[in-house]
């Protein structure tokens, strides 16, 4: 089973490719990824951070509802912004405030290739805001500013010079 890809590798800045179909390889590749969540014991996880360049996120929120959303599109969003604290498993030992929408509406297609429609707030909004954003090759650290962003890396690059 593959690992979560981590700060540095350029696949987690790149863009992710539109799935045509979702077919028994895509239907592989969400099966590995709820893997990997449960193992990582994650809220979150999207395709680029197993390696794969494919519009696919999965989230769970609460920890016992699943959810997949391929070629997700964020609907609308509020006006109503707010900050929480975000980590991410690619940038492993680290946090920081975000600002988000609180809450969102999101289409995508489900495991089946139904389109779906919901509307969300609070933690699942921000997680699949969260997770979106590795979509189009975004992390949670570019949210910073750069004072921020500075802090976040060196803790990072801390802790990962100790293992």
């Amino acid at each position: 089973m593959a690992n979560v890809i981590t700060l540095g590798n350029n696949i987690l800045k790149e863009k992710s490719d539109l799935v045509l179909s979702v077919n028994e390889s895509i239907e592989n590749l969400v099966a590995r990824m709820i893997g990997i969540l449960e193992k990582e014991k994650g809220v979150g996880l999207a395709a680029p951070q197993i390696g794969e360049k494919k519009r696919i996120f999965i989230t769970k929120v609460p920890r016992d509802i699943l959810r997949v959303f391929i070629n997700p599109d964020i609907i609308q969003t509020s006006q109503e912004l707010e900050s929480y604290e975000e980590g991410c498993l690619s940038i492993p030992g680290v946090w920081a405030n975000v600002v988000r929408p609180s809450e969102i509406g999101i289409q995508a297609w489900d495991i089946n290739g139904k389109v779906f429609r919901i509307n969300v707030e609070g933690i699942l909004a921000r997680v699949i805001q969260h997770e979106f954003d590795h979509l189009n090759g975004i992390l949670f650290i570019d949210k910073l500013n750069e004072q921020q962003r500075e802090k976040v890396l060196k803790i990072y690059e801390r802790k990962n010079k100790a293992k």
